[in-house]
């Protein structure tokens, strides 16, 4: 198969590339290096895997075969979309509209890469699909979780014009290629543990999470665009943890002394998050095999990997993440990625 992977340089999409080209399908991976980085698929660029820079909250053109659309473009945390609130809300409606577009032209199966964030800060416990969620429209994670929501509904509606869509709500991912300095909890906690700096833990750490291995998630991925499943499906790990009994099992793993901190719990950060995945083991057959300590044992050997990023990440990350041009220097892609992107790879190539 031909498959188009929008956000495909990102984390999550970065693994999606690599899976469906390890399995013999040929990816075009669109990607405009916001959140981004070329370095996760550049061992896939000769190997069936075409880099196009696009921004695809433009209308995106690919002539020649296409059967699959996954569209995973977004910002996806939060110090991300909240210095990019504009992006993250024109990504999750004209962004999913261009790319259903793309779909419907070519008869293709479209998957959208959905968020339990369109449960907001629940009230059901755990969280099962037929939840319309707590989300409040106007604040600061709305741009997030509203861009989400549209895009499901936009979906919704593509599929009653006979377009092949399915919806996946993707709970909390982790593993390699994660940014030290992209603000996700594990991402976080594994910086500063490595850094010897204390462990930033917002509230009373008694919130909880479910975190699923990176390769578990795409597995499910790979599943839901071979089959015909409209969703939406939740995705992720059922096992809940509290943030503090995270911050406890990323230093035994990494053997740090860091001590833990605590600041104010941020507006609209969910108390609890669990999903419920009976409908996703029962259509796709689905359930995640890595246990979190295994997880987090690979996710901490990556970054021990790279010294260098770990420090700088662990600079931005000092004090409890409260500088914004601070953060946004530590975030925004460095200016070596762009020189990366040849003139050829700046307009969608043709495919027989």
């Amino acid at each position: 198969m031909r498959i188009v992977v929008t956000g495909g340089a990102g984390f999550l999409g970065s693994h999606l590339c690599e899976a469906l080209v390890r399995r013999g399908d040929t990816v075009l991976c669109l990607d405009d290096l916001s959140t981004g980085r070329l370095e996760n698929i550049e061992h896939l660029r000769h190997l069936g895997c075409e880099f196009v820079r696009a921004d695809v909250t433009r209308p995106i053109d690919v002539t020649g075969d296409v059967d699959a659309v996954a569209h995973l473009a977004s910002p996806a945390s939060p110090p991300d979309y909240l210095r990019l609130p504009l992006e993250t809300l024109a990504v999750g409606s004209r962004g999913t509209e261009n790319a259903l577009r793309l779909a419907r032209q070519h008869g293709a199966r479209f998957i959208l890469a959905s968020t339990s964030e369109v449960y907001g800060d629940p009230l059901v416990h755990p969280q099962q699909e037929d939840y319309w969620g707590n989300v409040n429209p106007i604040g600061p994670r709305s741009v997030y979780d509203e861009a989400k929501r549209f895009a499901e509904a936009v979906t919704t509606a593509y599929r009653g014009l006979s377009v092949n869509t399915g919806i996946l709500r993707i709970f909390n991912t982790y593993g390699p290629r994660m940014r030290p300095c992209d603000g996700r909890v594990v991402s976080s906690f594994i910086v500063q543990a490595l850094s010897g700096e204390p462990i930033t833990i917002y509230g009373s750490g008694d919130q909880t999470r479910s975190f699923c291995y990176v390769d578990d998630l795409v597995r499910g991925l790979v599943a839901m665009i071979d089959s015909t499943e409209a969703g939406p499906l939740n995705i992720g790990n059922p096992q809940e943890r509290t943030v503090r009994e995270l911050a406890e099992l990323v230093l035994s793993i990494t053997g740090s002394s860091s001590a833990i901190e605590y600041f104010p719990l941020p507006q609209d950060d969910p108390t609890r998050r669990q999903p419920a995945i009976a409908r996703v083991q029962g259509a796709l057959g689905w359930a995640p095999e890595v246990p979190i300590e295994e997880g987090l044992r690979r996710t901490v050997q990556w970054f021990a990997a790279r010294p260098d990023a770990v420090a700088a990440a662990a600079r931005s990350l000092r004090g409890a993440q409260s500088d914004p041009e601070r953060d946004r220097a530590a975030t925004d892609p460095s200016p070596a990625q762009a020189h990366l992107v040849s003139a050829d790879e700046r307009a969608v190539p043709s495919r027989a």
